[in-house]
């Protein structure tokens, strides 16, 4: 269900990687979280460092779409870049697993394909 690497780069280090991978792989970042500062805003301490990128492919976002609605629920893709014992990780919840949910089997090979390139991604931003 979880897919998860770690890399001794920073955390601004592997998610300015990230971007680079996520266009580099023909997705697109729709919007970045920073947990830390929005917990902080928000009065709240908040020491790790955690930044969820929420990342598209637009194609492959329509055909999964057109099929059913309901699944915009788990959409965008996310992708977290966080500290965990002194090391960077970087996770992301398999596209295959969250598809299953809906019971929509004829998108299979679109969420293995979505899955396939976000974990790539992953490997680049943790090993560039």
């Amino acid at each position: 269900m979880l897919f998860k690497l770690s890399t001794d780069k920073t955390v601004s280090a592997a998610a300015a990687a990230l971007q680079v991978a996520v266009q580099a792989n023909h997705f697109g970042v729709m919007q970045v979280h920073n947990l830390k500062e929005t917990m902080t805003k928000k009065g709240v301490e908040f020491i790790p460092e955690c930044l969820i990128f929420e990342v598209c492919q637009p194609q492959q976002a329509k055909k999964v779409l057109e099929q059913d609605m309901s699944i915009s629920t788990a959409l965008p893709c996310r992708i977290s870049i966080y500290e965990e014992e002194g090391k960077t990780v970087l996770a992301t919840l398999k596209p295959t697993t969250l598809l299953a949910m809906f019971n929509v089997p004829q998108l299979e090979v679109v969420a293995r394909d979505v899955e396939n390139t976000i974990v790539k991604i992953m490997k680049e931003a943790a090993s560039n």
